[in-house]
């Protein structure tokens, strides 16, 4: 074998839909083992953080699939990818609307002050009382200025370039 079947060999497998889904699996892992430690660390999420976690828990189990389909069924572990793109980018977007909410750029949503919104007869001075509600619009914790929101933006737009990527690859 010659240097340049070597070569565009490797290049032809850099990064094709099976090595995108692992990817994107253990980075999904790896982000809700992070939000997992930092509960038990005391920071407690809000709504919305919760709400960013739905495409990595689909993206652990859908990673994994679409990297054992790869070889079997290609186009069906593209279909597979092509939904974690459309997760990512739309978990992205959510990030980009948490973090601005927490920089006070705009308003965060009304169910982010706490609750769900709902109170029983007889339950106001209760819920006041026992409000405990994690806020939106303030950032739990910031690690070099920068929110956990403002790195879910990061993490989740290059989660859906990855799986992009590893779709254009492997056609």
């Amino acid at each position: 074998m010659s240097y340049n079947s070597a070569t565009a060999s490797r290049e032809r497998a850099f990064l094709d839909a099976r090595s995108a889904a692992l990817v994107i699996a253990a980075v999904s892992a790896i982000a809700l083992s992070a939000a997992w430690a930092f509960e038990l660390a005391g920071i407690e999420p809000c709504q919305l953080c919760l709400e960013e976690r739905v495409p990595y828990y689909a993206g652990l189990p859908g990673g994994i699939l679409a990297a054992w389909l790869a070889m079997r069924a290609p186009k069906l572990a593209a279909t597979i990818l092509a939904a974690l793109v459309l997760g990512f980018l739309y978990n992205a977007g959510l990030s980009v609307y948490h973090a601005g909410a927490e920089w006070k750029f705009w308003p965060g949503p009304d169910s982010c002050a706490g609750g769900d919104g709902t109170l029983k007869t007889g339950s106001l001075i209760k819920a006041l009382q026992n409000n405990n509600a994690v806020r939106c619009d303030e950032a739990a914790i910031r690690i070099w200025g920068i929110s956990l929101a403002g790195y879910n933006v990061l993490i989740s737009a290059a989660l859906a370039a990855v799986a992009g990527f590893g779709i254009w690859r492997s056609r």
